[in-house]
Parts: C-alpha cells; structure tokens; sequence
C-alpha cells in the first residue's frame, strides 16, 4: 500500500498559493492516473486505486494546513496504513522555489501542517518530499505563503511539482525511497 498526502489548505482562495504545493502534486499525479474524482471522508478528499497490484492513495487533507495531522490520523487507522506506507508533500521555504529535497524522516522544520501529522501519528518517521518556495524577502511569512507565484517565479515552481510527481510516481512503481534521495536530491 502506498498514501501519497499532498499539504494545502481548501478551497478557491488558496487554490494556487505557495502553501498549496503538495495539493498542487497531487492534482497532478491524480491527471496522471487517470482519476477524476476524490470521495470526500476522513476530513480529507482522497482517491482509492490499484497500479500494478499496489494499493495508491492520494490524499488531501480537509483541514486547513496547521490540523493536517487529524485527517491523517483518520484515514490511517481507517484503512490501515503504516507509516512505512505514507508519503507527505509539502512546500518548504527553507529551499529555493522549485527544489526538490526528500527525505525519510525528521523533524517538522517550522512547517505547521508537518508539526500536526507528527503529533497525530506520534512518530517522525515518515517519508516527505519538500517542495521549496523560498523565504519571502519583504513580506511576511503569512503574507508570502498565501499568495501565488510570480509570472517570473511559476516556471521554477511548477516544474518543482513535475519533479515531485514523478518521485512519487517512482515510489508507487517500486523505487526504494533511498533511491529517489539519491535520483531527485
């Protein structure tokens, strides 16, 4: 089983914003399976597949970014997912925008939605993908992470997503995840 957990926060407002680059991962990975729809459960919207035997789930939590940790707790226990099994994309400003660093487990790093699912699965370990954004120059943090990119910056950014999408796309088709740090650090 593999459940692929894009970070963001729900509806039209911050559809496109920096925040959303996990949710952003995950509409793309579902356009690359073939999904069109996600069942809303859980405090989550997700999506239920099979590909080449292995049970995916591509999940975005309900919650707002900083309670992404309940929704996770949730479908976990719900379908009985170790923590092996989960992957979590989400946007970093510690990076420049569009780099990619994964990781197999640590700490939350200041980023609120991985504090959550940390304390709601009470274990750092746990597969991330981190998506970088860059730290704002001039505006606040808040500011910054709930605006979407620059005509300028988009480019960097969304291939930042492609580069995410195809290392989970790699994860679900058997790549240990040692060698997607390898491949896409």
């Amino acid at each position: 089983m593999k459940c692929i957990i894009g970070l963001g926060n729900p509806g039209k407002k911050y559809d496109k914003t920096k925040h959303n680059m996990g949710f952003m991962t995950i509409d793309k990975l579902m356009d690359s399976y073939g999904q069109t729809q996600m069942k809303k459960d859980f405090d989550a919207e997700y999506c239920k597949f099979k590909v080449g035997g292995e049970t995916v789930f591509l999940v975005k939590p309900l919650t707002f970014m900083n309670d992404s940790g309940r929704a996770v707790r949730l479908i976990k226990g719900y379908f009985q997912i170790g923590d092996d099994e989960i992957l979590v994309i989400h946007d970093d400003l510690d990076m420049p925008i569009g780099k990619l660093r994964l990781r197999s487990k640590g700490s939350a790093g200041g980023h609120n939605g991985i504090k959550s699912i940390i304390s709601a699965m009470g274990t750092k370990d746990f597969k991330r993908i981190k998506i970088g954004i860059q730290h704002p120059q001039r505006a606040t943090v808040v500011n910054w992470v709930l605006t979407p990119f620059s005509k300028d910056d988009a480019p960097q950014a969304f291939n930042g997503i492609d580069n995410a999408a195809a290392a989970a796309e790699d994860w679900i088709d058997g790549a240990s995840f040692d060698q997607l740090m390898n491949k896409y650090n």
